[in-house]
């Protein structure tokens, strides 16, 4: 089976667009890697800050990316750019609420993206589907807010936090200390009544250039998961970070959609199931092009 057959499924405790009714709940499935498109509603985003601040301007992008066929938005209101100050609760609220609202009903999947639980409480309840927590769901009642809403979640996995995670990060085998946390994560959250996650290894957060490389070049470990049959899918996020810098010289974040799109076909060949990316409706693009060249494999 190539890469753009392989299934990928998360499951939900309420209905979500797409998703079909089972014993477990509403099932989202789908085959190959799709899109999570990003709405960044902040000032200070390292790439797009400020761009959607407006309501009208984030809908219109919003509508943009879900008519480009894009599977998924994942909408924050405080950057978690490195080096990045936190916002209150209230502020946040008031940036990711009325967008979340307005696209409420356009059948279209909504995440939030935030480590805050009473944000991702009210975000649920405004018609968010997904919780990206960049901390793991570290804190219990992030995953009580997920669990009791029958939420799926994004479990991603940083070293520090946004203010000092590139302070001299350092691992033993970073592969499988990364892999190794994210599983045990899983594992944990579903236990506590989570229903399903997606595995983000946090590219860029709290990882050099090498660290970064050799995640990269194991999507494909941690996409195989223990459960050989149907494991936890993998979200890459690697959208126009510093590693495309490092590798290609390019100073402006806005400048490096090049190598987000290579970094992120690289990790739909290799299994990923979803990528996030700014340029998330040109990606559709290039996913729909390398999936028409896959070539059938022996399961």
């Amino acid at each position: 089976m190539n890469w753009a057959q392989r299934p990928h499924r998360l499951t939900f405790g309420f209905p979500v667009p797409g998703a079909e009714k089972t014993g477990e709940g509403w099932a989202l499935r789908w085959a190959g890697c799709r899109v999570m498109g990003i709405l960044n509603a902040t000032p200070d985003s390292f790439s797009d800050g400020g761009r959607h601040l407006g309501l009208d301007a984030a809908l219109a992008t919003a509508r943009r990316m879900r008519d480009a066929g894009v599977f998924m938005l994942d909408i924050g209101g405080e950057s978690t750019r490195p080096g990045a100050e936190p916002v209150d609760a209230a502020t946040e609220l008031d940036r990711v609420l009325p967008l979340i609202r307005a696209l409420t009903g356009e059948n279209v999947l909504l995440s939030i993206d935030t480590m805050k639980p009473e944000v991702a409480a009210e975000a649920l309840k405004a018609g968010a589907h997904l919780v990206n927590d960049v901390t793991g769901l570290r804190d219990p009642d992030m995953v009580r807010v997920c669990a009791g809403a029958g939420a799926a979640a994004c479990i991603m996995h940083m070293q520090g936090e946004p203010r000092t995670m590139q302070h001299q990060p350092t691992y033993g085998d970073v592969v499988a200390e990364v892999h190794g946390y994210l599983r045990q994560r899983a594992a944990e959250v579903k236990a506590a009544g989570v229903p399903s996650v997606l595995l983000d290894p946090g590219i860029g957060f709290g990882k050099t250039l090498e660290h970064n490389l050799s995640l990269l070049r194991a999507v494909g470990d941690l996409a195989s998961g223990p459960d050989p049959v149907l494991p936890d899918p993998v979200l890459l996020a690697a959208s126009r970070k510093k590693t495309i810098d490092l590798i290609a010289g390019v100073p402006n974040a806005a400048d490096r959609d090049p190598g987000s799109f290579a970094l992120h076909l690289h990790a739909a060949r290799q299994g990923a199931a979803l990528v996030r990316l700014h340029a998330a409706g040109e990606m559709v693009q290039a996913l729909r092009v390398e999936a028409a060249l896959a070539v059938d494999v022996e399961s």
